[in-house]
C-alpha cells in the first residue's frame, strides 16, 4: 500500500477525547514542522492544549521521512527514498498528543479551510522560512480579522526583522552564528561544533515559554499578540560567562588555554575530565576539587607509586601537570567498566559518573526509571515504543499522554466534521479532489 495516499484508518482508542490539564480549552492551529517547532507545540499538547498539526501530503514533514525506524538500523540523516510517513520515530516522538490534518495550501479551498480552522482556534504557530505565511496572506493583521484575540507564535533562525531575517537556518547553523560553536572544543584546536541540532530543541523551549506567557497575558487583558522568537538569540542567551569574560576582563575567547574542553578553571580542579573506560567508546567522568578528595582517589586507586609522587602532592602541582596526571589516570580507568569505576569512586567519596549513552538512559539508569522519564505508548504502525517525557513534576498537574503521534491525515474527519461542521459527503469530496 502507498501510505501517503491511503493512510492507516483511525484505530479504536485514538479518537480525540476531552483534554485535561492547565491548557485544556486552548486550541492551536499548528503549522510547525521539524524539531524547533514540533517540540515547542508538543509541550502545549502534553498539558491539555488541542494542538492540530497541519500537514501536506505533497511535502511530508522531514521527521516523517527520516530515521529512527523501529527495528531497523539506518544512519541518522539517511533519508528513505520511499518512506512510510507513519513510521518515523522522530516524528512520533515530536508530535505525540497532537491531532493531525492534511490540507493542500496550493488550492483555494485548502486556504479557506485553514482560515476556518484559525477561526475556531485561539493560537497559531509556525516555523516556516520567512515569507511563507505572508505568501498565504496569513499575517498577524490578517489573523486578527479572523480571531481578534489570536496569538501568533512565529519561530525562525534570525527572527522576522533585521538584515538577516530572510536567511534560512537550522540547528548547526544557529549554533555557529550565535557563537556557541566558537567556544566549544579543545585548546589550540579548531572549534568542534555541537552534535546534532542542539539549538533546535533549545529554541523550542523558549518558544513554549513565550506562548505560555502570551496565553497568561491574554487571560488578564483579553488581548492576543504576535510572538517572534529568534533561535540565534536563544543561543546567545547561553553564552553568559564567556560574554562577561570578554566584556569585563578584555580577553579573547580562543586563546592557548581556552576553551578548556573538559577541564575546569574556576575553581582550579585536577584531575577533572572524561577518561576512557573498558570497552569501545565508553567513558567515565572524574572530578577532584581538593586535597581530601585527592587522597580518597589515591586510596581507591590502590596507592600506586605515580599517585604518591611529589609532583602531585598538592592541588597547585596537580593542576600544573594535568597532561601527565590524566595519562596516568586514563591507564587505570581503561581497565574497568565505566559503571564499576563510578560506583567504586563514589563509595570512596570522589565525584565520578559513567558517561551514559542512550541505551543506559532508556534501559538501566535507576534514577531515570524511578522518575518515569521515558514512558510507553502504542502506535498502530510501529507498535509499542518508548517516548521521552518532560523533566518536571507537579503535585496536581499531570502530563496527559493520550496517544502517540497522528497518522497522516488521521483526524481529518474529526477536525473538518466535528469542529468545522462539514458533512461526510463534503469531506469525501475534498479528499477525492486532493484538498485534504
Amino acid at each position: 500500500m502507498t501510505a501517503i495516499e491511503d493512510p492507516t484508518p483511525t484505530t479504536i482508542g485514538r479518537r480525540p477525547g476531552m483534554r485535561v490539564g492547565p491548557l485544556a480549552g486552548v486550541r492551536v492551529a499548528d503549522f510547525c514542522w521539524m524539531g524547533v517547532g514540533a517540540v515547542a507545540t508538543r509541550m502545549l499538547a502534553d498539558f491539555g492544549a488541542e494542538v492540530i498539526k497541519i500537514e501536506s501530503r505533497d511535502r511530508l514533514d522531514m521527521p516523517r521521512r527520516l530515521p529512527i525506524y523501529k527495528d531497523e538500523v539506518r544512519s541518522y540523516g539517511e533519508e528513505d527514498p520511499n518512506p512510510d510517513p507513519n513510521k518515523g520515530g522522530l516524528f512520533n516522538n515530536y508530535s505525540r498528543n497532537k491531532l493531525g490534518v492534511t490540507i493542500n495550501m496550493k488550492t483555494e479551498r485548502g486556504q479557506q479551510l485553514v482560515r476556518q480552522l484559525i477561526g475556531a482556534s485561539s493560537v497559531v504557530t509556525e516555523n516556516f522560512a520567512p515569507g511563507v505565511m505572508e505568501k498565504w496572506g496569513l499575517t498577524y493583521d490578517a489573523l486578527k480579522e479572523i480571531t481578534p484575540d489570536v496569538i501568533l507564535a512565529r519561530m525562525s533562525g534570525y527572527g522576522h526583522s533585521g538584515p538577516h531575517h530572510k536567511f534560512k537556518s537550522y540547528g548547526p547553523v544557529v549554533q555557529a552564528v550565535s557563537g556557541l560553536s566558537f567556544i566549544s572544543g579543545l585548546p589550540g584546536r579548531e572549534p568542534s561544533g555541537w552534535g546534532l541540532s542542539y539549538m533546535d530543541n533549545q529554541a523550542a523551549y523558549y518558544n513554549s515559554a513565550a506562548v505560555l506567557m502570551a496565553i497568561m497575558q491574554r487571560a488578564v487583558t483579553g488581548k492576543g499578540q504576535e510572538i517572534d522568537v529568534s533561535a540565534v538569540e536563544a543561543g546567545i542567551n547561553l553564552l553568559g560567562p564567556d560574554l562577561l569574560d570578554v566584556a569585563v576582563n578584555g580577553v579573547v575567547t580562543r586563546r592557548p588555554e581556552y576553551p578548556t574542553g573538559n577541564r575546569l578553571v574556576h575553581p582550579a580542579a585536577a584531575p577533572h575530565g572524561v577518561y576512557p573506560a573498558q570497552g569501545e567508546d565508553t567513558w567515565v567522568a572524574i572530578a577532584v576539587f581538593d586535597d581530601d578528595q585527592w587522597e580518597r582517589l589515591v586510596t581507591a586507586l590502590g596507592r600506586p607509586d605515580w599517585a604518591t609522587a611529589s609532583q602531585f602532592a598538592d592541588a597547585r602541582s596537580r593542576y600544573a601537570r594535568q597532561d601527565e596526571l590524566d595519562a596516568h589516570l586514563s591507564q587505570w580507568t581503561a581497565l574497568r567498566p565505566a559503571h564499576e569505576t563510578m560506583h567504586l569512586l563514589q563509595q570512596a567519596g570522589v565525584p565520578a559518573a559513567a558517561v551514559q549513552n542512550s541505551r543506559d538512559l532508556a534501559e538501566s539508569d535507576p534514577q531515570i526509571a524511578y522518575r518515569g522519564t521515558f514512558f510507553e505508548l502504542d502506535h498502530p504502525v510501529i507498535g509499542v515504543a518508548k517516548f521521552e517525557g518532560t523533566p518536571m513534576r507537579f503535585t496536581r498537574t499531570v502530563q496527559q499522554n493520550w496517544r502517540s503521534a497522528p497518522l497522516l491525515g488521521e483526524d481529518n474527519e474529526y477536525v473538518f466534521g466535528d469542529i468545522l461542521g462539514l458533512d461526510h459527503a463534503e469531506i469525501a469530496e475534498l479528499t477525492a479532489e486532493g484538498v485534504i
